[in-house]
């Protein structure tokens, strides 16, 4: 049988879960038929696996990054594919990281032939992590905060940022230790559905969000030149509310956001703003799949009779990017950022937006697998989200450096 086949994962077998990874095999046959598997067990015991055929070259070997997969989950030459097409044997089922401070861990194993994998030839480990080397995790409690502080390892000082999920409400932190792992100090915010607070809440108030930017201001190892907030659907024009009426907020991302108030009245010093009428009568629920889509429930924003809902921020001196993809079949996120980009461009506002053809609504770090529909846990209905594997998994890489790097111009 020649010499044993050995799969190896590239810089290292332990590595951020952001970071690209080159998995190798070597010891096959020339030519060789093999499907290589990878498998990872999230922390509630669910199973996702991913898988693709492959022949080895002259050599008996083969290289991720170089040779094409032949089919299976994928194909085509894709580094990463392994990873960023992991989907579950149960449907409609959500890849996300709960315990920032374990990593997730990958099991890629290689079978003979491309047929019914009864034969492993050899078989690696990858420990993907979500926090670095050094990074401290700080539970905070303090006032009416809920959040979590995450420090790069040093005296900084750093960048600092604010990072707000979605309507699904928790705690959400491993966006936020992921971008300290790269080098910014970030403070993950709850503002729903967690501990105390409200799974929908009545009201929303702008002084809560202001008592999270004034905790992340007096961190000594964060810069004083100004704070970044990020948001991911309402998450995102909280964000843009914050860099609005916020002192001290320099730049803002909104993730398949939009430019008005969204569902909650988010209540400020001496005025409120309303939720942008909508109807849940026009949500569609399909026959066969039982999943919901929400994207019609708004009236139209271009009524005027919805403006007062509109955030203005044409009036922040923050720098804004918006990214949104085109196949979000939860919230028109496209035309919401187009519309918002338009109005600040109209100020005169430098703005920058991506939008990415065949993504969803759920832009995420790197490597973490499309979810097309799952359940909202406030809602508690299965919702779709849309985006198509490959062109979901393209945008999520670009949309990382692109974030990163506003960031690091803009604070």
């Amino acid at each position: 049988a020649g010499m044993a086949v050995q799969v190896t994962v590239r810089p290292s077998p332990r590595c951020l879960f952001d970071d690209p990874v080159q998995i190798c095999v070597a010891g096959l046959l020339p030519q060789q038929a093999v499907t290589l598997r990878a498998s990872l067990v999230d922390e509630s015991g669910e199973l996702f696996q991913a898988h693709a055929r492959y022949r080895a070259g002259s050599s008996g070997e083969l290289d991720l990054s170089r040779s094409p997969a032949l089919g299976g989950s994928y194909s085509g030459v894709e580094p990463m594919g392994l990873l960023w097409s992991l989907q579950s044997k149960a449907p409609y089922k959500r890849l996300a990281k709960r315990n920032v401070l374990t990593p997730f861990c990958v099991d890629f194993e290689v079978y003979e032939g491309h047929g019914d994998m009864s034969r492993l030839l050899g078989k690696c480990t990858n420990e993907r992590w979500f926090i670095g080397e050094g990074v401290k995790r700080i539970s905070v409690r303090e006032g009416r905060l809920k959040a979590t502080l995450f420090l790069p390892p040093g005296p900084g000082p750093f960048p600092g940022l604010i990072d707000l999920y979605g309507s699904g409400g928790g705690l959400v932190e491993y966006r936020a230790s992921l971008l300290a792992s790269r080098g910014f100090v970030t403070l993950a915010v709850a503002y729903m559905a967690f501990e105390d607070l409200p799974a929908m809440p009545e009201i929303l108030e702008l002084d809560y969000f202001e008592e999270a930017v004034n905790f992340l201001r007096k961190q000594q190892q964060v810069k004083d030149t100004g704070i970044g907030v990020l948001g991911l659907s309402k998450g995102a024009d909280l964000a843009l509310s914050m860099a609005t009426f916020l002192p001290g907020i320099k730049a803002a991302v909104s993730i398949s956001g939009s430019g008005f108030n969204s569902f909650i009245p988010l209540r400020g010093n001496g005025f409120t703003v309303p939720p942008h009428p909508y109807d849940l009568g026009r949500m569609k629920i399909s026959d066969e799949s039982g999943l919901v889509d929400f994207s019609d429930v708004l009236d139209d924003h271009r009524d005027p009779a919805t403006w007062d809902c509109r955030i203005p921020m044409e009036r922040s001196l923050a720098k804004f990017l918006f990214l949104s993809g085109l196949d979000d079949t939860n919230w028109k996120s496209d035309v919401y950022c187009q519309d918002a980009v338009q109005r600040l461009q109209q100020h005169g506002r430098e703005v920058e937006f991506c939008s990415y053809s065949g993504a969803g609504h759920l832009l995420e770090p790197p490597y973490l697998p499309l979810c097309q529909a799952s359940i909202h846990k406030v809602l508690g209905v299965f919702v779709r989200w849309g985006g198509q594997w490959r062109e979901h998994a393209k945008a999520q890489e670009d949309a990382w450096h692109r974030i990163q790097a506003f960031f690091w111009q803009h604070l």
